[in-house]
């Protein structure tokens, strides 16, 4: 007596559900840590923008113990490959920070000049990114 196999197929039906299936969660772990480092990366650039913003605040800050009449402010002044612009409106700068990848900071203080030479600056009101 023989017995008769009967192969219908259902081995290879469930293994190409399972590669399909493996292959699924790959590609989704992978797109997860794509927009992973996308996100860690937007944030180094937005951290090099506002670094930016702050070192134009510092440097109207430099001008000001010079002169505490200054009020030219800067435009697009060139910093770590990024640029930065002063804005001087009476005790108000504002100074905004582009990175070299576009990203966009701003950082606006409220100052209180002292009545002599060298100028000491007093930062009565800080804000970033309003």
């Amino acid at each position: 007596m023989k017995k008769e196999l009967k192969n219908n197929g259902s081995v290879l039906l469930v293994t190409i559900f399972v590669i399909a299936f493996l292959s699924a969660l790959v590609i989704g772990m992978l797109q997860m840590n794509t927009e992973e480092l996308q996100l860690v990366e937007n944030q180094i650039y937005s951290a090099q923008a506002l670094a930016t913003a702050e070192a134009g605040l510092n440097d109207a800050f430099s001008e000001l113990r010079a002169d505490s009449s200054w009020n030219a402010g800067f435009t697009n002044k060139a910093f770590e490959g990024g640029s930065y612009t002063v804005v001087v409106d009476g005790s108000t700068i504002t100074s905004t920070g582009i990175s070299p990848q576009g990203f966009a900071a701003r950082v606006e203080a409220d100052i209180t000049i002292g009545g002599s030479s060298p100028y000491v600056i007093r930062i009565d009101n800080l804000r970033i990114n309003e």
